[in-house]
């Protein structure tokens, strides 16, 4: 049978319409569903929207991730310890980053042996095992190489053991001149760290204890495992709470004990302040563009009426008592000491996606650190804004704007 050629073209013009009105369907339909990558917050990993952080207000993009720029201080040959370091860890995390690093410095230096440090509250016999706080064998592994550590103080008579005060950040020339002697004189040296001033800022040249510091200070200390679960069950709310800033929320560091201290309020003759009340806080998170959904944690461990303030500006603010678990806060909440109450603060300071201290001092320096070598670099310092508005970028913590904190010499 003879085949109409209008038939044939007929057909093909069909075929060829419903192949191109496919290809528009799969355009508009699954090249939609996998739109450009962007980079996201971490709402993601908490089952919430993902938007570009910094899409909307004053959530920003973190800083370029850094990386290592130190090698692990590995002694060059084994040699029997000449004697032991030990210290004790006081005054909480933020002291406990600075304590440790000196304590390794100075170890390694003399080739002593490292004892892990007992956790001194601030009341007389308030003592905790380092393990209470610390991972301890993460500790131990991560200077393995580095210095010799143990466990147990060893028994050691007094005429044997000297106290000897280092000034934070102790440089191989103060041990030289200060600390060697008395160690080979009676074998033993008992270190107690003080600090002149918050010394963060970066070395202008790097010297031969930068390495071991940069270990010791910043790939040594991790919360034992319960401790961390609190955490990430307390970060894990803030995002759930947080579903209209897409998961994420702002820590204030901000304690009320600090504030009643009426000289941290004073303007110097510089015009800044070393700490900023909740209301002041609240004007400034305003100003610089947080809308009344923003999340907010504050560092106080219980409602102090003096929070209202802030929360007539943020209802979503919350302190530890809203957001710990029910069954652990006999332990980590309404125990005695408060160990455990700065450490959670320290590390969710560290992984808050804006970090604000309303109080200067160590605390500041040493979480910004942390969140540095994390390249977690929103760290906005208040001040006292005349305008009615500004751009929180004016704001960016010194550290991170001129790179001039300890961390930029260990991670670049």
């Amino acid at each position: 049978m003879a085949v109409d050629p209008r038939q044939v073209l007929a057909g093909v013009l069909t075929m060829t319409m419903f192949v191109m009105l496919g290809n528009m369907i799969k355009r508009d339909h699954f090249d939609s569903a996998h739109p450009a990558v962007h980079n996201t917050n971490k709402a993601s990993d908490h089952g919430l929207a993902s938007v570009t952080k910094g899409a909307d207000g004053p959530w920003k993009e973190d800083g370029l991730s850094l990386k290592q720029c130190w090698q692990k201080p590995i002694l060059e040959e084994a040699i029997d310890s000449q004697g032991y370091v030990t210290f004790s860890l006081t005054n909480g995390p933020e002291y406990h980053v600075s304590q440790i690093s000196d304590a390794v410095v100075v170890a390694r230096y003399l080739r002593a042996t490292l004892v892990i440090p007992e956790i001194r509250g601030s009341e007389p016999g308030d003592k905790r095992n380092f393990q209470d706080v610390y991972d301890v064998e993460k500790f131990i592994a991560s200077l393995d190489g580095v210095v010799k550590v143990v466990k147990s103080k060893p028994k050691i008579s007094a005429k044997n053991l000297a106290v000897v005060k280092i000034p934070n950040r102790v440089t191989e020339e103060y041990i030289a001149e200060n600390i060697e002697t008395v160690f080979r004189t009676k074998g033993n040296i008992r270190l107690v760290t003080y600090f002149p001033s918050v010394n963060m800022k970066k070395n202008k040249e790097r010297t031969k204890t930068d390495s071991t510091a940069c270990l010791a200070m910043f790939g040594t200390l991790e919360p034992q495992s319960e401790v961390r679960e609190v955490v990430d069950s307390m970060i894990d709310r803030l995002r759930t709470v947080s579903k209209k800033s897409n998961g994420q929320f702002v820590a204030v560091d901000l304690r009320v004990d600090i504030l009643e201290k009426k000289s941290c309020l004073k303007i110097s003759g510089s015009g800044s302040k070393s700490c900023y009340s909740p209301q002041e806080v609240a004007i400034f998170l305003k100003k610089i563009g947080f809308g009344k959904d923003t999340t907010v944690y504050v560092t106080q461990t219980k409602w102090h009426s003096s929070l209202d303030a802030l929360k007539d500006f943020f209802p979503r603010t919350y302190t530890k008592e809203f957001l710990m678990p029910m069954e652990k806060k006999d332990k980590f909440l309404d125990s005695e000491s408060s160990e455990f109450q700065k450490v959670i603060d320290y590390y969710i300071c560290s992984e808050s996606d804006v970090f604000v201290p309303a109080i200067s001092g160590l605390f500041y320096a040493n979480v910004a650190g942390r969140r540095i070598a994390s390249g977690q670099t929103q760290i906005l310092v208040p001040a006292n804004i005349p305008t009615s508005s500004a751009a929180s970028e004016e704001f960016l913590s010194h550290y991170v704007s001129k790179k001039n904190h300890f961390a930029y010499s260990c991670f670049c």
